[in-house]
């Protein structure tokens, strides 16, 4: 149960790569949200959302227990917070090449400067939450920022 709870949390192996880990972890977050996600969104908004929170529930959970398995706080090998942000950032957003980039270079700004209330949650918050909670913030951000682009351009 370890191996597939570090599996998970490490956005398959992602997380370890050997620089900018939460990087890597978009990276597979950009693969999952356009090959897996997009299709469901687009049937089924209300219906993603739904799975979205059972999902983002169940990486609260196994974050929490990685920090324990890893022996580190918010240990940056754990990268569920961000493939699942980055899933958040695209929710619903054109999904061209240009877009994609967009959404990941703004979910990486954002997840770097943690604008309020991101920077609150993740300083006083512990476990889990603490480390899904900021990113989720960083992904709302970033969805909304793309949006507005989309818009004006």
């Amino acid at each position: 149960m370890e191996s597939l709870i570090v599996l998970l949390a490490t956005g398959i192996y992602s997380g370890y790569a050997p620089f900018a880990p939460g990087t890597a972890g978009s990276v597979v977050g950009v693969i999952l949200g356009y090959l897996v996600c997009a299709p469901i969104w687009h049937r089924s908004p209300v219906g993603f959302i739904a799975g979205f929170a059972v999902v983002f529930a169940a990486s609260c959970w196994i974050a929490g227990r990685a920090e324990e398995i890893l022996q580190q706080h918010d240990s940056p090998h754990i990268v569920l917070d961000e493939v699942l942000g980055m899933i958040a950032t695209m929710y619903l957003n054109p999904l061209g090449w240009p877009w994609l980039v967009a959404g990941f270079v703004l979910f990486r700004l954002f997840d770097i400067i943690k604008p309020f209330p991101a920077g609150l949650i993740d300083a006083r918050l512990e476990g889990g939450s603490a480390v899904m909670l900021d990113d989720l913030a960083a992904g709302v951000y970033a969805n909304l920022a793309v949006r507005i682009l989309a818009r004006l351009l």
